[in-house]
């Protein structure tokens, strides 16, 4: 997707013209354009490289650093290797940012289960050392 000389094909381009233009008619999301679901759809792409790397125990400015230095690698061989591709420092943001939601989301995540496992630690120890057994 991201190295592709083109970023969709006609089909696809056609679809995305007819969806934003039904947009468009409503005023509650007028606000979605083009430009709208691009940025969200490459945070979207980059928030499991976050979670990823969480999962895998690394540190969280781990997710977010190579989450940069990943994006700009993209758009440098873009720049480079794709003319038909415009490399742009919005996409590197919008990836990046992508990451920190992801790494946001598994900290939250992985927090919650140690809470929820400690909690139930507790209440296995006392059932274990009540006499009631």
């Amino acid at each position: 997707m991201t190295l592709r000389p083109s970023i969709y094909d006609a089909e696809v381009g056609g679809i995305l013209r007819h969806v934003l233009e039904a947009l468009r008619t409503v005023p509650a999301t007028a606000w979605i354009t083009f430009d709208v679901v691009e940025s969200a759809s490459n945070a979207v792409m980059f928030l499991p490289f976050g979670l990823l790397v969480i999962a895998w125990r690394g540190r969280w400015w781990h997710g977010i650093l190579g989450a940069l230095l990943v994006s700009a690698g993209i758009e440098t061989w873009q720049l480079l290797f794709l003319p038909t591709r415009v490399a742009d420092v919005r996409d590197v943001v919008a990836n990046t940012l992508g990451a920190a939601l992801g790494v946001g989301l598994a900290i939250l995540v992985r927090r919650w289960g140690d809470r929820s496992q400690r909690a139930h630690s507790r209440r296995h120890r006392k059932v274990i050392g009540s006499r009631a057994q």
